[in-house]
């Protein structure tokens, strides 16, 4: 009970502070973690209980994505989801000790990354001229790193399609949450198929990120955005000392 406690604890703040800002996923994986789940299933696991976000979020902008045409919008998708494949694929192959090596620093980065989301996406539109529009390989790598452990996706998001010379932030937030929801659907399928996924944790979990996620709402209007990104930030700085020690614990 204590277990399902935390976890249910952990899906709701997800909720809460994906609808604010982002950082959903530096409560829900350790959480998973703490109760006992493997690594790598802990990853798979907490993939799926976020996931019902990012359908919600790609329906909010619904207009946005439609505006985008379809041929442009399935060139997209199509890319988005063979990276998303790879990365989820090599999540498979991974062994808990190797991808518990990894996650430090992809927590590390995933918390840089949202702290100085702005100065990243300022620094590749600065950038952006010259470069070609709608690269293919750029989308594929971020769509492998979605697919492999998707903290900070959607900064990463929005920093590439920066780079592509995008500057209108409604229509960059919806072509964000949509590719989000491609290139998670593909990963849930995978784990779910490997059999990754801790279906018990995960639907508890699912229901509590719901439930916060619609909670966060009037949060979102009425907290500082400083207060949001200090949260966040001790959050994901903390989360990364500890899984540092554990892997250097473990040595």
């Amino acid at each position: 009970m204590f277990d399902i406690l935390i976890l249910v604890a952990a899906a709701f703040g997800a909720g809460v502070l994906n609808t604010i800002a982002g950082g959903g996923t530096f409560l829900t994986f350790p959480a998973l973690v703490m109760v006992g789940v493997p690594p790598v299933a802990a990853n798979a696991t907490s993939a799926v209980a976020v996931f019902p976000g990012y359908l919600a979020g790609a329906f909010g902008f619904r207009e946005e994505l439609a505006a985008f045409d379809r041929k442009r919008m399935a060139r997209l998708c199509a890319i988005a989801l063979a990276g998303a494949a790879v990365g989820s694929g090599l999540l498979l192959v991974s062994s808990n000790e190797a991808f518990s090596a990894v996650v430090p620093f992809l927590l590390l980065a995933s918390t840089l990354a949202f702290l100085y989301g702005e100065n990243i996406r300022a620094f590749a539109a600065a950038r952006a001229r010259g470069v070609a529009s709608e690269g293919a390989l750029g989308l594929f790598a971020v769509a492998v790193y979605g697919g492999y452990f998707n903290g900070g996706l959607g900064i990463v998001l929005l920093a590439l399609f920066a780079l592509w010379g995008m500057n209108e932030i409604h229509q960059m937030n919806g072509l964000k949450n949509g590719l989000s929801f491609v290139i998670s659907l593909i990963s849930v399928g995978i784990f779910a198929l490997a059999g990754l996924v801790t279906w018990p944790y995960a639907i508890i979990m699912m229901v509590a990120a719901t439930v916060g996620g619609y909670a966060g709402a009037p949060l979102a209007r009425r907290l500082p955005k400083a207060a949001v990104r200090a949260l966040i930030g001790l959050i994901g700085f903390g989360m990364s000392a500890i899984f540092f020690w554990r892997f250097i614990s473990g040595l």
